[in-house]
């Protein structure tokens, strides 16, 4: 379960050094927007050289330059080799783009002696085309793990501006989710840019939470503890669906179809919801037990 994705800056040895110790679930080693064009192969061989001899202890993910940056096949060249769990395609517009990535990758694997499908793809959606065609992407190859919202590239796209508040991406978040869920990937939510405000990081986090969001990238460690807590079940959330459950068993042990829990109708996505916070909370060992089956 990826609930926190910190981004680390390919060309700084220091944070990458240190990336096993920042506590995220997947660190996003970028090559991209954070590496400036005259430290583009510098920042390869380095992240290459990380992830070949480093031992991150979480997920890892590269953010590639985009296809048509010129850039992009020699970091698929030195990076796929290496195994990362996922590639991020940026400005990620529509399905062929998925396809074409996928297909090299293939290549790749097969040329270096992996297993097919070891590098999965995350799709960065930062444009209104790409989140447009959200589904589509999503569904485009099979090695697709999520799709990420990118706010910050997007208002501008969009011509807006950028605030805390967020107002002005509502509708993409919604529509990313909707089309992640309908995919079965995972969906991860645009940074909150203003390292200094925990609080505003918080209620954000929250926010995207409440939306569906699986998890929630970051540009600053001080983010990360904030978003994971977020995006965790909580004590109160655990309790509630092991009662869900015990409820919910107990009435069909007495032959019962129909339930009430504290003044409320227990019935089917009540029982769902319950079962997917008590498999989060066991994926991050917070409990134990069966499910439950309605």
């Amino acid at each position: 379960m990826i609930r926190s994705m910190l981004f680390l800056p390919g060309n700084t040895p220091n944070m990458l050094i240190n990336g096993a110790a920042l506590g995220a679930d997947a660190v996003i080693l970028d090559l991209e927007h954070a590496v400036s064009p005259q430290e583009k192969d510098a920042a390869r061989i380095l992240v290459r050289n990380a992830l070949s001899r480093m031992g991150f202890g979480c997920r890892t993910v590269v953010r590639i330059n985009a296809l048509d940056s010129g850039l992009c096949q020699a970091d698929l060249e030195e990076i796929v080799p290496q195994g990362p769990t996922a590639l991020m395609l940026p400005k990620t517009a529509n399905a062929g783009q998925i396809q074409q990535l996928d297909a090299e990758i293939t290549r790749l694997e097969q040329q270096n002696g992996m297993k097919p499908g070891r590098v999965g793809v995350i799709a960065l959606l930062e444009t209104a085309l790409g989140v447009e065609n959200a589904f589509s992407i999503a569904t485009a190859s099979p090695p697709v793990l999520g799709l990420f919202l990118g706010g910050e590239d997007l208002t501008a796209d969009l011509q807006c501006k950028r605030t805390k508040e967020g107002r002005e991406i509502d509708y993409a978040r919604q529509r990313v989710v909707c089309a992640a869920r309908a995919a079965g990937v995972e969906a991860f939510d645009t940074p909150f840019t203003d390292v200094d405000d925990l609080d505003g990081l918080r209620a954000d986090a929250r926010y995207a939470k409440s939306l569906g969001f699986t998890g929630k990238a970051s540009i600053s460690p001080r983010h990360v503890t904030g978003i994971i807590a977020d995006f965790s079940p909580t004590a109160q959330e655990i309790a509630y669906a092991q009662e869900v459950l015990a409820a919910i068993a107990e009435a069909k042990r007495q032959g019962r179809g129909a339930i009430s829990l504290h003044g409320k109708m227990v019935d089917a996505p009540i029982v769902h919801r319950a079962e997917q916070t008590l498999e989060a909370a066991r994926e991050l060992g917070l409990t134990g037990g069966a499910n439950h089956e309605i």
